[in-house]
């Protein structure tokens, strides 16, 4: 049961970022003064990392594993790069998706 509940906080945080990403970029278009802060990209990081590590210690399938922390990793270069050069990559978006794509698969092949 535990399980089930990190993947539906993955899913939740893995969708918001990805509305984050999305959204974000057109709100910067109109002139509302505000501008991009990478340290909310660190955070949904930060979030995700913590939840797919508690739940690849659970599950059994080995590509699963690969697939969630493959996707952890995409989004961290692309967080990386843009808190060290200030250049925005889409890997946070094939990251984001993955993560929203493993959460769902995990969440609706638990063992009852």
């Amino acid at each position: 049961m535990k399980s089930k509940i990190l993947d539906a906080v993955g899913i939740s945080a893995a969708v918001l970022c990805l509305i984050h990403c999305i959204v974000f970029p057109l709100l910067m278009i109109i002139p509302l003064g505000i501008s991009h802060n990478p340290y909310i990209d660190l955070a949904f990081l930060l979030i995700g990392a913590i939840v797919v590590y508690r739940v690849t210690k659970k599950i059994s399938k080995t590509w699963l594993k690969w697939w969630f922390w493959i996707s952890i990793l995409l989004i961290s270069v692309s967080v990386l790069v843009d808190l060290i050069f200030e250049i925005h990559i889409p890997l946070i978006y094939i990251g984001a998706a993955g993560l929203i794509a493993g959460h769902i698969f995990n969440f609706n092949n638990h063992q009852h």
